[in-house]
């Protein structure tokens, strides 16, 4: 079997620590491969919007997996974040004829109908950060969504002395996991740190670091005490960033949330930001192929709880839900600071 050389590539247990980037050939699913699969299937990953970091690693992983399997695989999403333009390149590939779309929804309730159609047309779904989608044959997710906001509010609550006011931030309204992660946020918050108050609804971004910024300055001018931002998306690391150093308010607004050292590295660096969390998209994007070709390969019966995909953080995937057999996560995230930050290149 070939080696996966995705030496760049590596996902975590859900913890803080790091661990080398690895990728375990050794136990990967028999099924992935061209040569076993006798031929080439043709599947398409859909993501909210194409041309961010976040999504430009994703790509990294899915041409790796083109390159390590030989099954024509590419990733295409809208210019900028709309519902709209997802579900038209959805309608397109339908037309084409793909044998399966790995899909990343910017709106589970605009994806449901085409969805629909896509698996009516014989067409495999299998999804990522979007738990509560039905028209799909496997959603995988990183890991559980609540624990992971739960943690970012660890870090932000401590970095905030555990008193104060903050807001939250989300791509969308409708974007499943990240709202999942803001409820894990402001329950563990009002657990454990009464005193830090949520001062108006969460502010929709659209995964676009100059509307965080926007609005956050707005929201700042409404509330000049604000002592915390929660960032869902990963731009909010970018623009809270921004107008954190603009402000001159190091040390007196605090931000925890989603973000990559590419993207928020430099204000790691400055301590304008202090913790920062996430995992890695392309292996994400190989895990959604992965299970992709094993649907195709008619091997839906080894896709469940304790399965094995050979890539760090998918390789005992569990299956909480016991309504929803199909939906499966991963254990895996990793915690950024300044101090460990020299050792993403991402």
């Amino acid at each position: 079997m070939k080696k996966l050389l995705i030496s760049l590539i590596t996902l975590f247990f859900a913890s803080s620590a790091y661990a080398e980037p690895v990728v375990n050939t050794q136990n990967l699913i028999k099924g992935i491969n061209k040569a076993d699969t006798k031929k080439e299937f043709v599947i398409a990953t859909v993501v909210k919007v194409d041309g961010i970091a976040w999504f430009d690693r994703m790509r990294d992983g899915i041409e790796q997996f083109k390159k390590d399997t030989g099954h024509d695989t590419w990733m295409l999403g809208p210019s900028q974040a709309d519902a709209a333009s997802q579900v038209q390149i959805v309608e397109n590939l339908i037309a084409q004829g793909v044998d399966a779309i790995c899909v990343v929804p910017f709106s589970v309730e605009a994806l449901e109908p085409v969805l629909k159609k896509a698996r009516e047309r014989g067409i495999v779904v299998i999804a990522h950060e979007a738990s509560n989608l039905t028209n799909v044959d496997y959603t995988i997710e990183a890991f559980d969504n609540f624990a992971y906001g739960e943690e970012l509010m660890r870090h932000l609550g401590k970095s905030m002395g555990g008193t104060g006011s903050y807001v939250a931030t989300v791509g969308s309204l409708t974007s499943k996991s990240q709202n999942e992660w803001i409820d894990g946020a402001e329950s563990y918050q009002k657990a454990n740190f009464p005193d830090m108050k949520l001062v108006t609804n969460r502010l929709e971004t659209y995964d676009d670091a100059n509307t965080d910024y926007n609005k956050l300055k707005e929201t700042l001018l409404t509330y000049p005490d604000l002592k915390g931002i929660v960032g869902g998306p990963m731009p909010t690391s970018a623009g809270a960033g921004k107008l954190i150093m603009e402000k001159g308010l190091k040390g007196k607004l605090f931000f925890a949330g989603t973000g990559l050292v590419s993207v928020a590295g430099e204000y790691l660096k400055e301590g304008a930001i202090e913790y920062i969390q996430f995992w890695d998209p392309a292996v994400a994007g190989y895990a959604m192929n992965t299970l992709a070709v094993m649907v195709l390969s008619k091997r839906s019966d080894e896709i469940k709880a304790g399965l094995n995909l050979g890539i760090d953080g998918y390789t005992d995937l569990i299956a909480p839900n016991a309504d929803r057999p199909n939906l499966l996560y991963g254990a895996g995230w990793v915690g950024v600071t300044k101090e460990n930050m020299d050792k993403y290149n991402f």
